[in-house]
């Protein structure tokens, strides 16, 4: 199997490195081993934060913590495992760069009916699959230990600093893989401040 992202719009890279994720309940023992495939592509958070998906019965969710990139991280993962495309959406972001500025998730960009909605639906439809835990729970809990590697408005979180339900995100995601351990598993997680709130700005997801 082999995966090839580059950096490029969030909700178009979120597609890339979510199709990756799909991909690994393909994977086999002998095409992972083959030439150091790489699956790496961009999505859009100082203590440890953790966070529980939305209860699907209540009529409003509580907007989600994004004081903090632990915070932000939590939430992010806890709406994909729950498959709550559009909670995932509203904690995605991308940085300025050069004369484009910055893009955070919005109710616009993140609707059911929009074309980048529908993409961000069918994206965190494949994270979830390769995310959830067995057995699964309706009501998650993600924990995001403090960022190792953070300046300033970024912080970078790699799958074995992630749990949910007690498992760390890299073990959840190798039980769900085909021909995939940890050691040829590389994750990471970053998170971007950007209008005064954290986003999950980028996703680093390498087989090989």
């Amino acid at each position: 199997m082999t995966h090839r992202g580059r950096r490029a719009g969030w909700l178009a890279a979120a597609a890339l490195t979510a199709t990756a994720a799909a991909g690994l309940t393909g994977c086999s023992s002998e095409s992972d081993s083959a030439e150091g495939d790489k699956a790496s592509a961009s999505t859009s958070s100082a203590a440890s934060a953790s966070a529980s998906a939305p209860d699907a019965g209540s009529e409003a969710a509580a907007p989600a913590d994004q004081t903090t990139p632990e915070s932000t991280v939590a939430a992010w993962v806890a709406a994909v495992v729950k498959g709550e495309a559009k909670d995932a959406c509203l904690l995605m972001g991308e940085a300025a760069s050069g004369s484009t500025p910055a893009q955070t998730g919005s109710e616009e960009t993140c609707a059911d009916d929009s074309t980048q909605g529908k993409q961000i639906q069918q994206s965190v439809t494949q994270f979830k699959e390769s995310f959830t835990p067995d057995p699964p729970t309706t009501d998650p809990k993600v924990e995001v230990a403090e960022a190792a590697d953070a300046a300033g408005d970024k912080a970078v979180f790699p799958a074995d600093q992630v749990t949910i339900d007690g498992k760390t995100l890299e073990e959840v995601i190798v039980a769900n893989s085909t021909g995939v351990d940890a050691g040829t598993l590389d994750v990471k997680i970053e998170a971007g401040k950007l209008d005064d709130a954290w986003y999950v700005t980028d996703m680093d997801f390498n087989i090989g």
